[in-house]
């Protein structure tokens, strides 16, 4: 499960260093946000639809929200009461609110880290995870457009399997983390072997540690929300 993640400042280089990314002229990165929750905006990157600003098929960064609406969803979004902020690996090819997306639009979703909470209800500590050499990395994401009220809206999902032994100890799930050489073989919907890379992490890459409560606030933001803490003094 993946339903908090977050992102430090992260120049245009550092997003483009493993691919040619399209990038307006005059356009500044989006800033870093520790603190992203479901049914907020977050950049994914994604091949350039028809109708957009950058020329058909490339690499471009754009907002989506976070929980996938799909294509064929013509109701408000208020109306709209089953979870897709993530999606099972598993099921994700055959899955009806996912299978479409699965087939046609894959995305990356950068991010340098995500959270977790572990205890007893009431008492939950959060931990931040992120790799140990890296200071961001991208989810493997899928993402969606639907027609909404008049207006088209892009949304997206983060893509989840069994947790690695070292998550193991917060959750039974985790994010996919993709490796470098793999992010153009995800967003390829022509490559048969994309599926492969659905796998979790190494534990050795991954770490963990406690951080305050604040972070349970969706209006908490700021960089001091990864500042570790002692477990249970946040």
């Amino acid at each position: 499960m993946c339903g908090r993640f977050y992102r430090v400042d992260l120049s245009w280089e550092d997003f483009s260093s493993a691919f040619d990314l399209w990038v307006p002229e005059g356009v500044d990165p989006p800033e870093g946000s520790y603190n992203i929750a479901p049914w907020q905006y977050a950049p994914i990157i994604r091949h350039a639809p028809e109708g957009e600003d950058a020329p058909y098929g490339a690499l471009q960064m754009v907002p989506a929200l976070w929980g996938l609406v799909p294509s064929w969803w013509k109701k408000p979004l208020s109306e709209k009461k089953f979870s897709t902020f993530n999606a099972r690996a598993e099921t994700v090819a055959e899955a009806p609110t996912f299978r479409g997306a699965f087939r046609h639009h894959r995305c990356l979703v950068p991010a340098s880290g995500f959270y977790e909470w572990t205890g007893e209800k009431g008492a939950k500590q959060p931990f931040a995870i992120s790799l140990r050499n890296r200071k961001w990395f991208y989810f493997a994401g899928l993402w969606d457009r639907a027609m909404i009220d008049g207006s088209e809206v892009d949304s997206f999902t983060i893509l989840t399997v069994p947790a690695n032994e070292m998550m193991g100890e917060l959750h039974n799930r985790m994010p996919v983390i993709l490796e470098p050489n793999d992010y153009e073989v995800w967003l390829d919907i022509e490559n048969r072997h994309a599926r492969e890379l659905l796998k979790p992490r190494d534990s050795e890459a991954m770490q963990s540690w406690p951080v305050g409560r604040a972070v349970g606030n969706v209006r908490s933001q700021g960089a001091d929300l990864i500042a570790e803490i002692e477990a249970g003094n946040g």
